[in-house]
């Protein structure tokens, strides 16, 4: 895979030497966006450097290569072996699979996220918010009128139970969902530590450190795969009810258009495994980081609650009180946009790799075929050329507004035809679970906890949880 390096009449990229990459490969490992801000700081938008200090890349935050890259040219670029190698414990589902596959993959399943089905998914959102918060309503009442949570705790329960009802119609146990929450962290933390530091590969193969790993994507796949087990078999049974119309049936009914033939069981289990990780891990991370923010934003959270509180008032008297319906959310539009800025802030897909298929120019750099691209989110979300006070929580810059940023700046959900499936699933679902929740609380920061870093593996979360307090209004 490594490129040979461009030419000497193209545009010259500056290069981290291989020993400079290998020294700060332990630092990378504790730290990545430490380190790689700092690299991007010292040598601009576009660096060669040696990833662990083995795998030669480009490392960019420049976002007219990244547009080329992911949309203008996405054709000469696929996923690279660092995220088709995730496919050892996720399958070759969405997020890994490529090419001819992943197209005809892709058509298959899109129709499951089209925008109708988001909207008549939204009552099921809200019953499921209102029940994960109810018993915090019961012991802020009980307990003089707030009551302290971990928060990636609760919004991974809330966002997992979202995306388990909408796949599977079920609701996993509280130690199901715990245990599929411990799995996912795991194996990304492993599978992230491999491409940090590649050197440490002949010891965790001899240290069983490999075959652990596989075990827990086995267990995964095991407690998952009992789940459609299950739904077929109700499906086949003599008499049988109408099915449940959620996503899991969708990939059980839906045909290829060439061979009108269904997914196979594998395809099936890849598929829903994808959808339940990546359909709450991101929407948790954002949640949990807005709420970071909205802790240290007071005013920011009456902001939404007074837009929330006007809608509310505009409505007829006999249903003040009841859901929001898909078609008010443009009206309530600040909590959409604080959503957007905490993932400006803090992507969960913080960084994107892709490969070189053929020989490219971009701009005057010459790309081999083989070159490896390593696309810094981060570090295109905080650049103060692209953002003015870049460091700042402001969610009114994504109100609209005349004129354009130019060159895509914000990639949230990736970009070009690989854009997210579950983009306008993700987003009515954090932009709900806000509304709700800044409707029945104040949201206050616990005083007394250590400073919040980052844990960026696959996505980017926490480092452990931290505390806030939810006051009742």
């Amino acid at each position: 895979m490594t490129a040979p390096a461009p030419p000497a009449s193209g545009v010259a990229v500056p290069k981290v030497p291989r020993w400079q990459s290998l020294l700060r490969s332990v630092s990378l490992a504790k730290d990545p966006i430490a380190v790689i801000s700092a690299t991007m700081a010292r040598y601009g938008d576009t660096v060669q450097l040696y990833i662990g200090g083995m795998q030669k890349s480009i490392l960019t935050q420049d976002p007219g290569l990244m547009q080329h890259i992911l949309q203008k040219n996405h054709r000469n670029y696929a996923k690279s072996q660092f995220t088709q190698g995730f496919s050892r414990y996720v399958g070759h589902g969405l997020l890994t699979n490529e090419g001819a596959d992943w197209l005809r993959q892709r058509r298959l399943i899109q129709p499951g996220f089209h925008r109708q089905r988001v909207a008549g998914l939204t009552g099921l959102m809200q019953e499921i918010v209102a029940d994960t918060l109810a018993p915090l309503t019961a012991r802020a009442q009980a307990s003089g009128g707030a009551v302290t949570i971990q928060t990636h705790e609760l919004m991974t329960q809330l966002t997992f139970r979202v995306i388990a009802r909408s796949v599977f119609s079920t609701n996993f146990s509280d130690a199901e969902l715990d245990r599929v929450a411990g799995l996912i962290t795991e194996i990304q933390a492993f599978y992230t530590g491999t491409i940090r530091q590649p050197y440490l590969k002949p010891w965790h193969q001899l240290s069983g450190r490999f075959r652990y790993h596989d075990q827990l994507t086995a267990d995964l796949r095991a407690l998952l795969g009992g789940y459609i087990a299950q739904r077929r078999a109700a499906n086949d049974a003599p008499g049988a009810p109408a099915p449940p119309d959620d996503l899991l049936q969708m990939l059980l009914d839906v045909r290829y258009e060439d061979t009108g033939e269904p997914m196979t069981p594998d395809q099936v289990l890849d598929e829903a495994l994808i959808l339940l990780i990546a359909g709450h891990e991101t929407s948790a991370n954002a949640l949990t980081w807005l709420s970071y923010l909205l802790a240290h934003h007071p005013a920011e959270a009456e902001a939404i609650r007074a837009e929330t509180a006007a809608v509310l008032a505009s409505r007829p008297p006999e249903k003040a009180a009841d859901r929001f319906a898909f078609e008010e959310l443009p009206r309530l539009s600040r909590a959409l946009h604080a959503v957007q800025e905490a993932m400006r802030l803090f992507p969960p897909a913080w960084m994107v790799d892709r490969v070189a298929l053929a020989d490219d120019d971009y701009q005057g750099m010459h790309i081999p075929k083989g070159t490896l691209f390593s696309l810094y989110i981060y570090g295109l979300h905080h650049a103060p050329k692209h953002w003015e006070q870049p460091a700042s929580f402001r969610p009114a810059r994504f109100a609209p507004a005349p004129g354009s940023m130019g060159p895509p700046a914000y990639l949230p959900f990736g970009g070009g035809p690989r854009l997210c499936i579950g983009m306008q699933f993700a987003l009515t679902e954090m932009q709900l679970v806000t509304l709700e929740l800044l409707r029945q609380f104040r949201v206050e920061w616990v005083d007394g906890q250590p400073p919040v870093a980052t844990q960026p593996l696959i996505t980017l979360r926490p480092r452990g949880d931290f505390q806030v307090r939810l006051r009742l209004r």
